[in-house]
């Protein structure tokens, strides 16, 4: 008979969303129970498959938490996987070592908390052996590889290791625990379930099957898509099949709305109610929140710019017709077609725009700008300086959207001020 376990990491309970708070509380409150509710779902899908055990590698909480309704949370979600004869085996990862809940917290016997040195956990089935080895930090840094403390694999059984680490580096995540694929690999076990990285990816090998089941649900437009756990079978010949199953209940997405020669408000909001319904239609989440970019160019930006209060209400609006829709942001990266008749040419204010842009595109101008830009991000912490692109090319695009828009803004002003 086969033994079935899910694997889940980084749930981050009662992390805090400090930049979504401040622009709507409202989505910050919605966000922050969807991660308390991912965990249910979790454990409704253990319930639901009859899996033999839950594996949480790592990150069960976030940091220095003191909130006791999230113990009386957590406990009820143990204590239906215990009544069930749901075998729960959890790591502490570099967030949970700051919690001061998961230290305190008592869980039933049928729960394994491993600790600060590596241990080994036989689970008898009616097909085959598995063994869990896993091992916990104390601390929120573990600069070294921790694999060297895994024991070899125990003869007979299926082995699975539960670690929490940042494989060889990941964008946006601390080092922590580095070690790399090939050495996962290399290594006798069969299974190895990771934490820490909050993007799925999935290492199959000829010896054994590497998976980072990413964060099961998004907190920000960063951690955007579909969010799952990894339903494992291990097969009475030893054979390892991986399911990936949904478990986000609020979904990032970005969105672009191309607002190309519309010239009537009425255009826009149609062109954002039709993104809108698409959208909706393709996730599968309970709610998915939209990061709305209008692009092209259309000669009502200014407009746009100007009333982008009134268009953001609007587009609001709308989703709430859909049901479990939301605007979590409105940019605006629409610009102003170059004049187009006579009237135009010689109004002063698109030649001031006509100037804007040659001068722009001068390139003592430009070198001058791309320094300024440089120097900013070179003082920036280092997890903050990807915001103007990874290479040269990437600097350059960026400028020329900055540029861009900063003279579709000026313009909109202008114009503002001019008609009224």
């Amino acid at each position: 008979m086969a033994f079935r376990f899910v694997h889940t990491a980084d749930i981050h309970l009662d992390s805090p969303l400090r930049s979504l708070a401040l622009r709507n509380l409202e989505l910050a409150e919605l966000v922050g129970d969807a991660s308390r509710q991912a965990f249910v779902s979790i454990v409704d899908l253990c319930l639901e498959e009859r899996v033999d055990a839950l594996v949480i590698a790592g990150d069960l909480y976030d940091g220095d938490q003191t909130s006791m309704k999230t113990a009386r949370f957590v406990a009820t979600q143990i204590g239906r996987l215990h009544q069930a004869g749901i075998r729960v085996f959890k790591i502490r990862g570099n967030h949970d070592a700051l919690s001061r809940i998961s230290k305190q917290l008592v869980f039933p016997d049928s729960v394994t908390i491993f600790g600060g040195r590596a241990q080994s956990v036989l689970q008898t089935s009616v097909g085959r052996d598995v063994v869990f080895h896993g091992l916990s930090f104390t601390h929120s840094k573990a600069p070294d590889s921790l694999l060297p403390k895994y024991p070899i694999a125990r003869e007979g059984a299926v082995n699975v290791g539960i670690m929490h680490t940042s494989l060889a580096g990941s964008p946006g995540h601390d080092v922590y625990a580095p070690c790399s694929v090939a050495d996962l690999h290399s290594h006798s076990f069969d299974y190895w379930a990771l934490g820490h990285i909050h993007v799925r990816q999935v290492y199959p090998g000829t010896r054994a099957t590497v998976v980072m089941p990413g964060i099961p649900q998004g907190r920000d437009i960063n951690e955007a898509g579909e969010k799952s756990a990894t339903l494992v079978t291990i097969g009475d010949d030893g054979s390892i099949e991986i399911e990936e199953r949904l478990t986000s209940v609020a979904q990032f997405e970005r969105l672009s709305v191309d607002l190309t020669e519309t010239v009537e408000w009425s255009e826009v909001v149609t062109r954002v109610r039709v993104a809108l319904e698409q959208l909706r239609s393709n996730v599968r989440s309970r709610h998915v929140l939209a990061r709305v970019n209008l692009t092209g160019a259309s000669t009502l930006s200014w407009q746009l710019i100007r009333d982008r209060d009134l268009l953001l209400a609007e587009a609001q609006q709308v989703a709430g017709q859909l049901g479990g829709t939301w605007i979590e942001k409105l940019d605006l990266g629409v610009v102003s077609p170059m004049a187009e008749t006579v009237e135009d040419a010689a109004d002063p204010i698109y030649e001031l725009a006509a100037s804007m842009r040659s001068d722009a595109r001068s390139e003592a101008f430009r070198a001058e700008a791309r320094a300024f830009i440089q120097k900013t991000v070179a003082e920036l912490p280092a997890e903050g300086r990807d915001f103007a692109g990874k290479s040269e090319a990437d600097l350059d695009l960026f400028l020329d959207r900055a540029l861009a828009r900063g003279i579709d803004q000026v313009t909109a002003r202008l114009k503002a001020g001019a008609s009224s």
